[in-house]
């Protein structure tokens, strides 16, 4: 394994280096200012497009899509210090460089397995940055860790599939450019438990679709990410070339769906935790108390000492994750997808919660990213899911070893 940027690598970080620096950062308080503004916590703040526009003129574009056809063409490996760069400004960068989730992943399925025609209506506005997306798995009424659980109908009609059920942290559908939910829900509930599930594009306009309402996190909208929210499907009618794929592929299209979007999370959370990190030192350097910098307090330096062997750990095995998913598939890097999504989260939480702590007040205030940073580090310990079920999945891979 060699993890030595390669000269793409370096000159794309300088180039996102310098977008973080010259646009992104000083955008930070406009776009706060801009969503306070707007008296909508899931507003759509002008700033952003104007990043949007300044990163495609800088060619920093799409990174995320390792497919020439459409995206950068870039390896997970020399992706991951670029994702982890945009990590540092997790609520603006990604989207600026139209690599945020929900809108990833949605572009990767439709990208590997949407026809022909899905591609050209939604793939498209997608990569350019003109539409968002929502998807559409978790509901309120069941136990969403087992996707198999699934109570959402999907059922055939002539040409067409009615669609009635409820989801809830449908990421994507609070923006009010999201125009397609991909939903996930039961064509063939008699089949075998990974076969009963399938996808369907529902656009946001048709008859039967209700948002109900938007759902906080920790009392943040997290709008970048399109803000999440409980939608009720009501004998929902769209035509059956909507299918994406085959009936029944949705629980395999889903997990397809989700391992590079983990890997993606995990790459930004390094970023997010870096910089908790270098406000924690800054605060330190700067604040004095009982007659010394906290710099020379001895709780201080452990903090730091501990945040950076944890940053450098989850980062090698992020890295380690990214070559395998480059070398041998996802299918082949399962394991490590699962261990950096059980460790990664854990290592930003703790990392940001010292660097709050060493903030006191300000710490939790808005005057600092930390409070926002440490609700999306703890929301991502249940998002793609939950750590209880990773770690259950991959000790029995473990045991598989040795039986």
């Amino acid at each position: 394994m060699d993890f030595a940027y390669d000269a793409r690598t370096v000159e794309l970080r300088e180039r996102v280096e310098a977008f973080l620096t010259e646009c992104v950062y000083p955008a930070e308080p406009v776009h706060h200012e801009q969503v306070l503004a707007a008296g909508d916590p899931w507003a759509r703040p002008p700033v952003l497009d104007e990043l949007k526009a300044e990163a495609r003129e800088r060619g920093l574009w799409n990174l995320f899509l390792p497919d020439p056809r459409y995206g950068a063409g870039l390896t997970n490996l020399q992706y991951a210090p670029l994702a982890e760069l945009t990590g540092r400004s997790p609520h603006l960068a990604p989207e600026a460089l139209n690599c945020a989730a929900p809108d990833t992943g949605n572009m990767e399925l439709l990208a590997e397995f949407g026809s022909d025609a899905q591609r050209d209506r939604w793939l498209k506005p997608l990569l350019a940055g003109e539409i968002r997306s929502a998807f559409c798995m978790t509901e309120p009424e069941v136990a969403s860790s087992d996707a198999t659980n699934i109570g959402t109908r999907i059922a055939r009609d002539g040409d067409a599939y009615v669609i009635n059920g409820r989801k809830w942290w449908s990421s994507g559908a609070m923006d009010p450019r999201c125009e397609i939910f991909i939903v996930m829900g039961k064509t063939d509930p008699g089949a075998d438990r990974h076969r009963q599930q399938s996808m369907i594009l529902v656009p946001r306009d048709t008859p039967g679709v209700t948002v109900r309402r938007g759902m906080t996190v920790f009392g943040y909208s997290d709008a970048p990410h399109g803000g999440h929210a409980e939608i009720d499907f009501t004998d929902v009618r769209v035509p059956a070339e909507n299918l994406v794929g085959a009936e029944g592929a949705g629980f395999a299209i889903a997990q397809a769906r989700l391992g590079p979007g983990r890997i993606h999370h995990c790459m930004r959370l390094i970023g997010m935790a870096e910089r908790a990190l270098e406000l924690l030192c800054r605060r330190a350097l700067t604040r004095v108390a009982f007659g010394r910098p906290l710099a020379e307090q001895g709780v201080i330096r452990e903090w730091i000492a501990e945040s950076r062997v944890r940053i450098e750990q989850a980062r090698l095995l992020v890295l380690k994750t990214a070559w395998l998913m480059d070398t041998v598939g996802n299918r082949g890097a399962h394991t490590e997808i699962q261990a950096i999504k059980i460790a990664t989260p854990a290592m930003a939480e703790w990392v940001i919660d010292k660097a709050i702590q060493a903030h006191g007040g300000a710490g939790v205030s808005q005057d600092t990213p930390l409070a926002a940073l440490w609700a999306q580090a703890r929301t991502l310990r249940l998002a793609d899911g939950p750590d209880e079920v990773h770690r259950a999945s991959l000790a029995k891979r473990e045991l598989r070893r040795w039986a």
